[in-house]
């Protein structure tokens, strides 16, 4: 590890659950300064100034998003602890690249978004919230639940997380169909999975779910048109990225109860404001991003991180990303995006 001649400093951000000092011991590092932020900066302006006097940041996953306009103004800045995969959207690698700034990342566990995705359908099918509040108001039972066998699981995107998602759908006994872009019958039929068009999927589900990268042609995915043309008491599901869906035609379909309600684990602004419709309305079970928060994911994103730090230190940066590669070559998610025509969403 290189000398330092003066204090050297990383901000931690939107450390939500007060958990980056019980990870890692940064003090095994002499002459480093951490201060975690638990609180979230939405505004430009005010993150330039949080973090102005900072060497080094580390972010959890897309919490922060890091455009050019805000890392031209820190020139202080050196490294940046990624946590994931899903960096290029909401980091501005080509900038990171052309500023000097070396961004390190981590890989993550995927699997604990399924799980939350299946908490959310089932919670929805079996009207959880609403029967545990009534037996701790002292009631009892107040609904006539409905049960997954037989009905139809829409999946947006069969990818690395709607294959498993399927393959739990079909030990419910539900019917599987699926569409994304590029899908093809020949690609879902190995998974037991009937490959339809959009249409056919927003007409036919009594439960959509999404699971597909936000790309510029995934933006808007499931607007107005679609969410009007699903069954009444369907639900619609988002674990992926709050913008494939147009809120403002969600928010209205909920309210007006033209779609049996939402699940929904991700927001357009985050955290989400005070006051907004997804708090209160109640035909939406909504969980604070919490898709990929388990202990695991956590000790990996901070170990790694430690590690990366260690070894730029060293200088000898490691598991680093940029604008040409932005994955990690041995990840699992690049590993089935080579591999998998299934990732060719």
């Amino acid at each position: 590890m290189t000398n330092q001649t003066r204090e050297i400093r990383l901000a931690i951000l939107d450390d939500y659950q007060g958990v980056a000092h019980k990870i890692v011991d940064w003090r095994q590092i002499p002459g480093l300064s951490v201060v975690a932020f638990k609180d979230h900066v939405y505004d430009e302006d005010e993150l330039v100034e949080r973090l102005y006097g900072f060497d080094y940041v580390m972010r959890i996953r897309e919490r922060t998003e890091f455009p050019r306009s805000v890392l031209s103004r820190l020139p202080r800045l050196k490294l940046i602890l990624a946590t994931g995969m899903r960096n290029a959207r909401s980091l501005d690698l080509k900038a990171t690249d052309e500023l000097g700034i070396v961004v390190s990342t981590t890989d993550a566990q995927h699997q604990t978004t399924v799980e939350v995705t299946w908490a959310l359908i089932l919670a929805l099918f079996r009207a959880i919230p609403q029967e545990t509040a009534s037996l701790r108001a002292g009631g009892w039972q107040t609904t006539v639940g409905a049960g997954l066998a037989g009905k139809t699981l829409g999946i947006i995107g069969l990818g690395n997380m709607g294959i498993p998602v399927a393959q739990i759908g079909k030990l419910f006994g539900m019917n599987v169909i699926a569409w994304s872009r590029n899908l093809t019958q020949e690609r879902t039929s190995p998974h037991g999975v009937q490959c339809v068009t959009k249409e056919e999927l927003v007409e036919r589900s009594d439960v959509i779910t999404i699971h597909h990268p936000l790309t510029d042609s995934s933006l808007g995915l499931i607007g107005a048109q679609e969410i009007d043309r699903m069954r009444p008491g369907a639900f619609l599901i988002n674990t992926s990225r709050a913008q494939i869906v147009d809120e403002e035609a969600l928010i209205k379909g909920l309210t007006e109860r033209r779609i049996g309600g939402a699940g929904l684990d991700v927001f357009s602004i985050e955290p989400l404001p005070q006051g907004h419709p997804f708090r209160t309305l109640p035909n939406v079970i909504a969980t604070p991003h919490i898709g990929f928060v388990t202990q695991e994911n956590m000790e990996e994103f901070y170990t790694k991180s430690f590690s990366n730090l260690k070894a730029f230190l060293a200088g000898k940066p490691v598991n680093v990303i940029n604008a040409e590669h932005p994955f990690l070559p041995d990840s699992q998610v690049a590993k089935q995006m080579h591999k998998s025509p299934l990732q060719k969403l």
